[in-house]
């Protein structure tokens, strides 16, 4: 039950930090009322962190700069409280669990700030009990929480903050390092929560679609500093301005819209599930008749072929279970699958970092067990989620020439190649910049642009738009679609964004405990039931849709609909 007095009450909040001339938040005027969910959206740079920082006191204590206006959260003030006071109110939960963990046991971890308030110990050990038992962590406080899958680190950086009895739980992109299933299960754990606590919940997110899974109040969105929207969803998603704004609509929606459809709120679009969709039905199925397919040649020409791989890395669990596929010249693939499944060992086995212990890989039909690193590495590149951990020259013409200066390559073929490379990456103008000047995006570019230096043939990207607006996500997915077609590179993606295994990838490997569970087209993956279940993927929504509409091959509107998108 929503009351009459907000708990948090911008009024003509304006924030600039001391680094920049411009204010990241302008004239914010935002109420938010005991019990509401809140979802958060906007791009990089639209101003969403920086709210979540005024309601956390990370601004104006640890982040300094200009505030004017007043700002309240359970009739107190941020900056008088200070980021401890505050911590007692809103409990955050950040996009990287691991920078959250203090102690060595989930237990602990759970317990650490009622251990600061000098709670009793039998009161203590009730708590933790109590909170674990929500979270269903109860068989996880012995463990060490850097040990966890990504969705159970999740739940203990949440109890951590539920420990303290906080008013208002924080999340800040709760979901970028989550498998979908995962994903999907935090979401409703996150609703489950608000039914049975007095709480208040803001989640910023990018990921729009899967948040909507479970009911939101408000979608506050965010543009340039300011509230640009402050809508239901069913209102915001009947509308263009998600689009108008640079944020990804969800699928369902998208392609009803393609179709001609006119979006009415009454018919609540929030969920697909319970989505009236019979004023539109005809219109998707005349849609879907009248559009046809693009149809690709494959070529028959294998660069890597992977057989009966099998690895361990003790006795105890087999990480890669007999594993064999191959991937052809051209291909962009995308390597799936649950936290843990085995795909980033997959990688590293692929690259030479760890010996199989049966099996073998092919690379253009020579074994590549007879290669070191270094020679694996003039043919397969490997690049990183974080840029950062890349990265280790200053400067980015340096950065992007380590590779050839280090092979002893003549100063003017550097040049030449490094000049090359940085237009073909559009990153020739900031030749001389140093890296840290660049964005998140750019970063990720001077990190591939240091690997095509070296003209591999195949490159493996492990999460390449991770933490990405949908701006800066179809920025890096047009410049590595570019990148196959200008050099005929081989692309291999470790993915959980399933947008990006629709829409730009041929085929998926779908891998599961150590398994090759499915090698197929990613519309055969995304509307088969069984396989999602087990990967702990996320079916997609244009599966539903097109079951609502009576259309019998889903897999066949989803492989449509895809096609007429790539083709705007």
């Amino acid at each position: 039950m929503v009351s009459s007095a907000p708990i948090i009450e911008f009024s003509d909040v304006t924030f600039k930090y001391r680094s920049q001339q411009e204010p990241t938040l302008k004239n914010i005027n935002l109420k938010i009322y005991p019990g509401e969910k809140i979802l958060i959206a906007g791009q990089s740079g639209s101003g969403k962190s920086t709210l979540a920082h005024c309601l956390n006191a990370l601004i104006p204590c640890s982040y300094a700069g200009d505030m004017s206006g007043t700002l309240r959260v359970d009739g107190q003030e941020p900056k008088k409280l200070g980021v401890f006071g505050m911590s007692q109110i809103v409990g955050t939960v950040l996009q990287d669990t691991d920078g959250q963990f203090i102690a060595l046991s989930v237990a602990e971890d759970i317990a650490f700030a009622l251990e600061n308030d000098n709670m009793p110990q039998e009161q203590m050990f009730k708590k933790v009990a109590d909170v674990a038992q929500q979270l269903e962590l109860t068989n996880f406080l012995g463990n060490a929480p850097g040990a966890l899958s990504g969705g159970q680190k999740q739940r203990v950086s949440l109890g951590g903050v539920m420990a303290c009895d906080v008013k208002v739980l924080l999340f800040d992109e709760p979901l970028a390092n989550l498998d979908p299933a995962t994903g999907k299960r935090t979401i409703a754990l996150i609703d489950d929560i608000l039914k049975q606590e007095d709480l208040t919940v803001i989640i910023i997110e990018h990921r729009l679609e899967d948040v909507l899974y479970k009911d939101i109040d408000r979608v506050i969105l965010m543009g340039g500093g300011q509230i640009v929207a402050d809508m239901h969803p069913d209102e915001l998603l009947s509308s263009n301005l998600l689009l108008e704004n640079g944020i990804r609509e969800p699928l369902y929606v998208a392609a009803l819209k393609a179709a001609g459809a006119k979006i009415d709120p009454a018919d609540h679009p929030q969920h697909i599930e319970t989505m009236n969709i019979e004023p539109y039905k005809k219109t998707v199925k005349d849609w879907f008749h009248s559009i046809s397919m693009d149809r690709k040649e494959t070529t028959s020409d294998v660069l890597l072929k992977v057989d009966g791989l099998k690895f361990r890395y003790d006795e105890a669990r087999t990480i890669i279970n007999d594993v064999s596929f191959e991937i052809k010249r051209g291909e962009m693939i995308s390597l799936v699958g649950k936290n843990g499944a085995g795909k980033s060992t997959l990688a590293s086995l692929i690259c030479g970092f760890v010996d199989p212990d049966e099996g073998h890989i092919y690379f253009d039909g020579e074994d590549l067990s007879q290669y070191s690193i270094k020679e694996r590495g003039e043919k397969i590149g490997y690049c990183l989620q974080s840029p950062n951990q890349m990265i280790s020259k200053p400067m980015i013409y340096d950065e992007v020439a380590l590779g050839l200066t280090v092979r002893g390559v003549p100063e003017d073929k550097v040049k030449e190649k490094v000049n090359e490379i940085l237009k073909i990456c559009g990153l020739y103008p900031f030749r001389n910049w140093p890296v840290s000047a660049l964005s998140f995006g750019q970063k990720k570019r001077v990190s591939i642009a240091s690997i095509l230096v070296l003209d591999p043939q195949l490159i493996i990207l492990d999460e390449p738009t991770a933490g990405q607006d949908y701006e800066h996500y179809t920025e890096i997915m047009e410049f590595l679609h570019d990148l196959k077609e200008k050099l005929g590179i081989t692309i291999v993606m470790i993915t959980h964004d399933m947008h990006l295994m629709l829409e730009y990838t041929d085929r998926a490997l779908v891998l599961t405990d150590g398994q090759l569970l499915m090698d197929a087209a990613p519309e055969e993956v995304l509307t088969n039931d069984e396989v999602c279940n087990r990967a702990y993927l996320k079916r997609t929504s244009l599966y539903d849709l097109a079951q609502k509409c009576d259309i019998s091959d889903a897999g066949e509107f989803v492989a449509r609909f895809i096609d007429s998108e790539k083709s705007k």
